[in-house]
């Protein structure tokens, strides 16, 4: 059931487009909860046929000429993981195979009474009873298998050359499709607010409380911030939509699009939820209870659960414990950490060794989304290289054959990626026609030639390990990992890396590793300067305040930070003695 405990402190968030695509059929059955983005349904469909054929489960096909094709594939994808998924937990009850047993006891933490219980019959301390197997089965609960969409990648669609009604929309017909499923989990919504889709929630019968006052479907919000938190939850409230979680991620220590804040730190926005959870609950349930009643609702007679999640750059047990205890989150998400777990995520064996090796200098901020984001990135991918191949050459950009980010209409109503090959070929014939200086071309052309395709780019490395035939559009491969990923040196299993997020052992051998507070404080501050370096001289007003804002913020998190470190016991001076250096270094821009 979903309302029962979750059997872990920590998550897989989404990753890319495919490297969490199926993590919950690799994972869920431990109890692990991780999250599918739902962006590309032409790879679900490829990945359904797959799983279909090994777990000989029936597959028919779904045409691109079905004018809702996009919904029901990923309709039928959510569904058979979720079948899949059952159908592994109830063998671990009903084959009562001790080997299987101690590997799902494993890999649960040691405070887990569950695992107390597990650990006896294993050892055969006690007897197995009809009774211990049907409390073990009330009690154990497989992964959460939640699907994420970018609110903003909502690209119109056409069918025989008519564009189709909003309901349409990617985004939409993501959201159909995930409501349409079995599952019973969460939708987490990310890159900003889409009031649109966000209406189209409260068409899903789903989303509101049964006659048990249980939700079905959860809203899960990413969310930068309080106040984006405090809006969008008073938003959908309104339309009798609870949000389940508000899960904080930090704006540049992370992997994926970096949406950096005016220079607000991770630390003291974690305080702010801390010290207001309560006046998100009770300003947010006054509102849903009216909305719920004008609609003919279940009214719940006190407000729903709500949790709150934090990810972006953890990286130890005292880290992952830290927030959990000092800002009472539910769950911590542990990202790029398990891009090097082969039994976790979607990654081919050779973009796995390039992330083992990668350092520091290898993991930066590019300008290569065509959404016009800050994108983490990895130096010297595959796809990196070709597309640099192709600049060489004169022929830059992309075939555009899944058109999922084709939301530029600058120069077309039905859009174009800006990655595309007919859309740089227009940018750079406009720009010539401004005969600038050789320099200042040079620096535009780099501006419009460097976006690279993230549709194929970040669905690659799946296709390769999984050997599905791609065609010829599938070569280089793009990954997204956070700066957190240069101090995982080696490949672990996931019984190592569970056991480094709950203390049983370490997988870094690094020993220079700065705190998660400190590393994002240390990004935020070079991202600043790289920000006034790129800007003219003379700033103009909106620049300068913003400028004086983001400067501000970073003063203010540094004091909150002194006072932090000064409390904490482990790794406290070391990291005082850095931001005392970074307090210096930010007092001089």
């Amino acid at each position: 059931m979903y309302n029962k405990p979750a059997l872990h402190s920590f998550h897989i968030p989404v990753m890319g487009v495919a490297y969490t695509i199926d993590s919950p059929l690799r994972v869920a059955e431990y109890g692990i909860s991780s999250v599918i983005s739902l962006v590309d349904d032409l790879l679900m469909e490829k990945m359904r046929e797959l799983y279909s054929k090994k777990f000989e489960l029936p597959f028919s096909p779904i045409s691109s000429s079905d004018i809702d094709a996009r919904a029901k594939r990923i309709t039928s994808y959510l569904n058979m993981i979720d079948t899949i998924v059952k159908a592994k937990v109830d063998e671990l009850l009903s084959k009562k195979s001790k080997v299987d047993l101690r590997r799902f006891s494993e890999l649960l933490p040691n405070t887990s009474t569950i695992k107390l219980e597990l650990n006896r019959v294993i050892e055969n301390k006690t007897n197995s009873t009809k009774e211990f197997w049907n409390k073990l089965k009330e009690n154990l609960t497989s992964g959460l298998i939640d699907v994420n969409i970018m609110t903003k990648v909502d690209k119109e669609n056409y069918h025989n050359g008519e564009k189709l009604s909003e309901e349409y929309n990617d985004a939409h017909a993501a959201l159909r499709g995930f409501a349409q499923s079995s599952l019973t989990s969460s939708i987490v919504l990310s890159a900003g607010m889409n009031p649109k889709l966000y209406g189209y929630i409260e068409s899903f019968e789903d989303f509101y409380p049964n006659a048990n006052f249980e939700l079905k479907k959860k809203v899960t919000l990413k969310v930068s911030d309080f106040r984006s938190a405090l809006i969008q939850g008073k938003f959908l409230a309104k339309k009798g939509i609870w949000v389940s979680e508000y899960r904080i991620e930090s704006g540049l220590n992370c992997g994926g699009h970096a949406f950096a804040s005016d220079g607000l730190l991770l630390g003291p926005i974690l305080q702010e939820f801390a010290d207001n959870r309560e006046v998100l609950i009770s300003s947010n349930f006054e509102i849903y209870a009216k909305a719920l009643a004008d609609k003919g609702k279940f009214i719940p007679p006190t407000p729903p659960e709500l949790k709150i999640s934090v990810q972006g750059g953890v990286g130890t047990h005292e880290e992952h414990q830290m927030l959990i205890d000092k800002y009472k989150v539910d769950s911590v998400g542990w990202g790029s950490p398990f891009l090097l777990v082969k039994e976790a995520t979607c990654v081919d064996d050779e973009t796995r060794k390039r992330l083992v090796d990668a350092r520091e200098d290898d993991l930066y901020l590019s300008n290569i989304s065509p959404l016009g984001v800050m994108f983490n990135n990895l130096r010297g991918s595959s796809k990196e290289q070709e597309r640099d191949m192709l600049i060489a050459k004169g022929k830059p950009g992309s075939y555009c054959p899944k058109r999922y980010l084709a939301l530029n209409k600058e120069f077309s109503e039905r859009g174009e990626c800006t990655a595309s090959i007919s859309f740089i070929k227009k940018k750079v014939e406009e720009l010539k026609g401004k005969n600038l200086p050789q320099a200042e071309f040079d620096k535009e052309y780099k501006k419009i030639t460097e976006k690279s395709c993230l549709c194929i780019g970040l669905v690659t490395s799946a296709f390769i390990e999984h050997g599905i035939e791609g065609g010829k559009d599938y070569n280089g491969i793009t990954v997204c990992p956070g700066p957190n990923t240069a101090y995982f040196t080696k490949e672990a299993t996931l019984k190592e890396m569970v056991g480094h997020i709950y203390g049983t052992n370490n997988v870094i051998e690094r020993t220079d590793r700065p705190h998660m507070f400190i590393k994002e404080l240390m990004l935020y501050v070079k991202y600043l300067k790289d920000r006034i370096a790129e800007s003219p001289a003379e700033a103009n007003t909106k620049e300068a305040k913003f400028f004086t804002t983001f400067k501000e913020n970073l003063q203010k998190g540094i004091a909150y930070y002194k006072s932090f470190f000064t409390e904490a016991t482990k790794e406290g001076k070391q990291s005082l003695e850095r931001l005392l250096n970074i307090e210096k270094e930010v007092g001089s821009i």
